[in-house]
């Protein structure tokens, strides 16, 4: 338990340095007591206390990467017309930010490039930070235009690739590409910026067909598997 007595000021001061530091913190609440003495406590032992600083939960925190690779990301989010927030996204769902790290199937660095994606992206070394964000990024805004701007479809297609995306529809039914889909949005939905105003890239709607089945029933489906005699809106 906390309860301690300070002056406005040096309360203020002590305030900043918690709302600065990446730590866990109980709530802190604010009364005066029979002597007119102002006192701040995590404890106010049922006063007429009023909180002014709430303990904030862990998983609130924004997740900041090396300040060090935010001048690649900028560019290649410049380059390619992607959201820094979103290359940042994917960065810390692949490797936590470790340029060195390699998955057990082989893919390397910051955003994990498998070696043939690696050599398509014309990364020659994927463990510079600079080449792998440049080629991840690439590949991503491949895989962007390859499903007509859908972004869920593009990120299960960078875990599991583009094959089983297109073979099922959608993502595919493998629990870590679920999962990982989930973790870069819970990620990239936050904002976390690099102060850096790339412009947004819009999901496109996926494309509606019209398809006019033997018995005369027109049906409407956003699939890509239809037949010939289909029509898109």
């Amino acid at each position: 338990m906390v309860y301690f007595f300070m002056t406005q000021r040096m309360f203020l001061v002590s305030l900043m340095l918690l709302l600065f530091v990446p730590a866990a913190y109980p709530d802190i609440y604010k009364y005066t007591d029979e002597n007119g003495v102002i006192c701040y406590t995590d404890a106010p032992f049922g006063k007429r206390a009023e909180k002014i600083l709430k303990q904030p939960k862990m998983n609130h925190f924004p997740v900041v990467l090396d300040n060090k690779y935010s001048g690649h990301i900028q560019k290649a989010a410049l380059k390619y017309q992607i959201e820094p927030e979103l290359i940042h996204a994917v960065i810390k769902t692949e490797s936590n930010g470790n340029h060195r790290a390699v998955s057990r199937k082989g893919a390397m660095g910051l955003m994990q490039l498998m070696p043939t994606t690696a050599s398509d992206m014309s990364v020659s070394n994927p463990f510079n930070p600079e080449e792998n964000i440049e080629g991840g990024t690439r590949y991503l805004r491949y895989l962007l235009e390859k499903f007509n701007g859908n972004l869920t479809l593009a990120l299960a297609a960078y875990n599991a690739g583009p094959r089983r995306v297109e073979t099922y529809g959608t993502i595919p039914p493998i629990a870590e590409t679920q999962e990982y889909v989930k973790r870069v949005y819970a990620h990239y939905r936050g904002k976390r910026s690099y102060g850096v105003n790339a412009p947004v890239v819009p999901e496109k709607p996926a494309p509606i067909y019209k398809v006019v089945l033997e018995d005369g029933t027109i049906l409407f489906t956003n699939s890509a598997y239809v037949s010939k005699g289909s029509s898109r809106f």
